[in-house]
């Protein structure tokens, strides 16, 4: 099939992911489906689109609501007669514990981050299975692989989309549906807009947690995913490895992302008031961006050292949390620890943070000279 022939629709377009995934495609001459909230913000990304030399629509849509979501696969039929990718992307966030955050905004986070993609889901692959083939990518996050404190409902969410990229698959093999895919990306934390965009209850300002990679990365990832399927995709090293260390070493791992979160994520200095963000509304049409002011494509080397330096701060407290010597095989801990030994692992982790920020500043320092 000529690139030219792709038919793809893309939910979440007006910006981050989603608006960086629309012009990596448009720049192929995909057919476009762009679909968001955002009526006005979507025909400003099918202009641009259709400069790179793509032919795009924009078909504004809620996720939350099925019927609209099956009305955006049949635009897409009308207007180009097939869907050869679906790609779920739409997302949205609170921040705040989980005691303190507002259970009516927990749910709607479920709702757009599960259901629209369950309702994504079932309306691609109906068309798909009609026409015997297709690809359905669905956007995660590697905190679905290992969540962070202050987002529960959005760790648990896109793990709820792990969750579901294999039971489609599952049931795709069932019925002997070799050409229709699924697949699912994972990316690290990414430059858009989505911290401004975010519900945010814990009165302090958010910041995106180092390292950043920009949008593009990860809409390159996605692309290569709607072209060559892989069940689960990580994007970047950084992702890679914690993931990789989380899966041999949880405890230590998630130790290490309480202190990195809680130091990394929300700041000291800059207060926040209580806001809803764009959970209920959408955000402003002046907030249509591809990136969100994180410079993730000028942080490539510090990403670089940053992710082994991580490595060695998990190793460390792993070797400790577990009663062994670099020299010895690693054991599983015999007992629970108690709060004086966990309140030492925190403090090691803390350290091994401090070495890495040094580290990090140093090399920054180094390289602006």
């Amino acid at each position: 099939m000529s690139k030219h022939d792709l038919v793809v629709v893309i939910t979440g377009a007006s910006s981050g992911i989603g608006r960086a995934t629309a012009l990596r495609f448009a720049r192929d001459g995909a057919n476009l489906v762009l679909a968001s909230r955002r009526d006005a913000v979507l025909r400003q990304l099918v202009a641009e689109c259709q400069r790179l030399g793509a032919e795009a629509v924009a078909v504004p849509t809620d996720v939350t609501n099925s019927a609209a979501v099956d009305a955006l696969a049949a635009e897409a039929v009308e207007n180009f007669g097939k869907i050869d990718v679906w790609i779920n992307c739409a997302g949205v966030s609170v921040f705040g514990t989980v005691a303190e955050t507002p259970l009516a905004d927990i749910r709607r986070v479920l709702d757009v981050n599960i259901m629209g993609y369950v309702y994504g889901a079932r309306a691609a692959l109906e068309v798909m299975t009609d026409q015997g083939s297709g690809v359905l990518v669905n956007v995660a996050s590697a905190l679905g692989e290992v969540p962070q404190p202050y987002t529960a409902a959005y760790g648990m969410s896109k793990a709820a989309v792990r969750a579901l990229g294999v039971s489609l698959r599952q049931e795709l093999a069932l019925q002997r549906a070799k050409r229709v895919r699924v697949a699912t990306v994972l990316p690290p934390t990414v430059d858009t807009p989505f911290f401004s965009h975010a519900a945010n209850y814990t009165g302090r300002a958010l910041r995106a947690m180092p390292p950043v990679y920009s949008a593009d990365q990860v809409a390159k990832a996605i692309v290569r995913a709607a072209k060559h399927p892989r069940p689960e995709i990580v994007v970047g090293a950084a992702a890679k490895a914690l993931v990789k260390q989380h899966r041999k070493h949880a405890v230590a791992v998630e130790a290490q992302m309480a202190v990195l979160t809680e130091n990394g994520q929300l700041s000291k200095k800059t207060g926040s008031a209580d806001t809803a963000g764009n959970l209920y509304t959408p955000s402003p049409n002046y907030d249509a961006a591809v990136d969100g002011g994180w410079h993730g494509k000028r942080r490539h080397g510090s990403r670089t050292l940053l992710v082994w330096l991580l490595l060695a701060a998990v190793g460390g407290a792993v070797l400790w949390a577990v009663g062994s010597s670099p020299t010895q095989p690693v054991a599983p801990a015999k007992r629970r620890r108690t709060p004086a030994e966990t309140a030492k692992m925190t403090t090691i982790t803390q350290a091994n943070l401090n070495s890495v920020r040094r580290a990090v500043k140093k090399q920054r320092k180094a390289a602006a000279r």
